[in-house]
């Protein structure tokens, strides 16, 4: 059996969105991280984790509807580049 013409994943559309919202993410996680970092390092790592908890039972919500989906694997990818460029030393 095939699929109708246009109900199938829109790969390319969702990997440039979800590539979108990994760099967004990216660039917020090390702009915030550095600044913190200049405070206190500890600082960082405490504000990063309690936004991570406080994003994630949205973000686990959204993982499930259609559109929605590539922006929060774009944002989990996004945060996880971030936090090792951190962790790397980047700023």
């Amino acid at each position: 059996m095939t699929d109708p013409v246009g109900s199938g994943t829109p790969w390319g559309t969702g990997l440039v969105v979800a590539g979108f919202a990994a760099l967004v993410a990216v660039v917020a996680v090390i702009a915030c991280g550095a600044a913190m970092i200049e405070v206190h390092p500890l600082l960082a790592v405490v504000v990063n984790l309690v936004v991570a908890a406080g994003v994630a039972p949205t973000l686990w919500q959204w993982r499930a509807t259609p559109v929605w989906r590539w922006l929060v694997y774009g944002t989990v990818a996004g945060v996880a580049a971030g936090w090792l460029a951190l962790a790397l030393g980047a700023r």
